[in-house]
């Protein structure tokens, strides 16, 4: 099952209080970057993100679900609603975030 547009939409409204928030689509999903890093994404109408120190730090009882088959499984967000939220676990999960690598 592939993520609605709308879902993504609701999404990037509810980050857009942070600077440098992109998308890419893949797939039928989207992939979400912020500051150049790829932070998560939306899968099958889920905000996913990797499971970095800070980001189980944050979300402890988070549960791991796969985006798609054969992948890493990631943290699921379930409190999308909380922009402040939001913004903190992005911003804390940047600095342990691979840079982009060069092409």
């Amino acid at each position: 099952m592939a993520s609605s547009k709308e879902y993504l939409d609701y999404i990037l409204d509810q980050l857009s209080e942070l600077d440098d928030i992109s998308y890419r689509a893949m797939m039928g999903e989207y992939i979400i970057y912020y500051r150049g890093k790829v932070v998560g994404g939306v899968y099958d109408d889920r905000f996913l993100v990797k499971p970095v120190k800070a980001a189980v730090a944050l979300m402890p009882d988070a549960d791991l679900e796969l985006p798609y088959e054969g992948a890493k499984k990631m943290l699921l967000v379930d409190d999308v609603e909380n922009r402040e939220f939001l913004r903190e676990l992005l911003d804390a999960m940047c600095d342990e975030l691979p840079a982009p690598k060069k092409k």
